[in-house]
């Protein structure tokens, strides 16, 4: 299947190489590589879909490079969004809390006009996962915001060979009253991972046993799969947690069975910043900026982003969506910033910090030599509320541009634009590229 999904991968590179053999130099704007200091009237230079170098004023054009005099603006990288529900993903049902073979690829739907919401939010590549009804929901998928009619065209595959990892959750989401299906309790629902987490490395051994002998191998187990993956190093814990009691059980395990997991919303992680630092994991935060929500969340903080930044542990930034609009996604990190968060850190949280959740940091998240040429424009400071994402770029090609009505009706149209009957303004994007 990897093998399959490279080959899709790499008839859509060839395609955009094609499209891209002239390179493109965006100069005068001030520049956030987030892998460096920022350069004012920096240039850009972008080819074949690829980064070709960031510098200071007055360097090196290619020759027959079409330049774009971007002065005034702001050129910072494509922002990542490590925790999204676009596209439609679906995971379990209600017939068992533990889905590890269940995956988001199967269901998103990669003509989903929410895409272009994120687009016009300057994200250009998302963590689409299912729900966090369930101690393991399924697999999630990462994705590029391309022009694409299958779900093979926007997958990103990370430097592990893989293009998603695995969404587990703790606390009141998985805690149904399901008799014998769901756990109803914590101590339940751990007591559960624990039971399939054993039964993954009972699977392990086998496999390692047989080696390279086809015929001792174990019958091929779907759940076990994934989980190997997970136990092996190479498929990421997506881990949905609020309170630091649930923070520090999502810790326990990890640490019991040897996985590295990325902790999503942590609610109450300010209360708990220094042993996240102390296990050497990230952080993922959202921002609510309106009361309401769960019980368990009642003590969200927008100082969560400052304590972790302070204890040294690693913190990005996440919609959600639709539980923050996909639009909004730079104001989470500004609120942050706002409540003591450096603006470096900031920054970097809604790009480098989420590439390396996905184990995507050698592909996407900052601009530099060789990474995929994903970036957005912006009308000026990243946190000021007045600045608006003016383009959006992936892998060199704009997919996103304020200045098209079309476009811009993504970006501040209402119900009218996201609904079944669709006002003069809705079609895609892509008819204008």
């Amino acid at each position: 299947m990897i093998k399959r999904l490279l080959f899709a991968c790499s008839l859509l590179y060839t395609g955009l190489v094609n499209a891209q053999d002239k390179p493109i130099a965006f100069t005068g704007a001030l520049i956030y590589p987030i892998a460096g200091p920022p350069v004012q009237g920096g240039v850009l230079v972008v080819q074949k879909g690829k980064i070709v170098s960031v510098g200071a004023a007055g360097s090196m054009i290619p020759a027959g490079a079409e330049v774009i005099d971007a002065t005034g603006k702001v050129i910072m990288p494509g922002m990542v969004d490590s925790h999204s529900h676009l596209g439609g993903p679906q995971g379990g049902d209600a017939s068992a809390a533990l889905n590890p073979d269940a995956r988001a690829m199967d269901a998103v739907n990669p003509t989903s006009d929410g895409f272009k919401k994120a687009l016009a939010g300057g994200i250009t590549t998302i963590n689409v996962m299912p729900g966090s009804g369930h101690l393991m929901s399924g697999q999630t998928i990462y994705i590029k915001m391309r022009a694409g009619k299958i779900i093979e065209d926007l997958l990103i595959v990370n430097e592990k060979g893989l293009y998603g990892g695995l969404k587990m959750a703790n606390g009141t989401n998985p805690m149904r009253s399901t008799p014998g299906a769901f756990p109803g309790t914590r101590a339940k629902s751990a007591a559960m991972v624990r039971e399939l987490f054993i039964k993954a490395q009972e699977y392990k051994k086998k496999i390692d046993k047989a080696g390279k002998d086809e015929s001792k191998m174990p019958e091929r187990d779907l759940r076990m799969e994934s989980l190997v993956e997970v136990l092996n190093g190479k498929r990421v814990v997506h881990f949905h947690t609020h309170k630091a009691n649930d923070v520090l059980t999502a810790i326990r395990l990890s640490q019991e069975f040897g996985f590295k997991p990325v902790l999503h919303h942590v609610s109450e992680g300010w209360k708990v910043a220094k042993e996240i630092a102390a296990a050497g994991l990230a952080s993922s935060i959202i921002t609510i900026d309106a009361p309401g929500g769960k019980l368990e969340a009642m003590n969200l903080s927008l100082n969560t982003g400052a304590a972790l930044e302070q204890a040294g542990a690693a913190v990005g930034f996440h919609t959600d969506d639709g539980i923050t609009d996909s639009r909004f996604f730079m104001r989470s990190a500004a609120l942050m910033v706002r409540a003591g968060m450096s603006r470096a850190k900031a920054l970097e949280g809604l790009t480098l910090a989420g590439a390396k959740m996905l184990d995507l940091g050698t592909r996407v998240g900052s601009l530099e030599k060789d990474k995929d040429a994903d970036f957005i424009i912006l009308s000026g400071d990243p946190f000021s509320i007045y600045t608006r994402v003016e383009q959006t770029w992936v892998e060199g090609i704009k997919r996103w541009d304020i200045s098209k009505p079309a476009d811009k009706a993504f970006l501040t149209g209402g119900y009218d634009v996201y609904s079944p009957i669709r006002g003069e303004f809705h079609h895609h994007i892509d008819d204008e590229q």
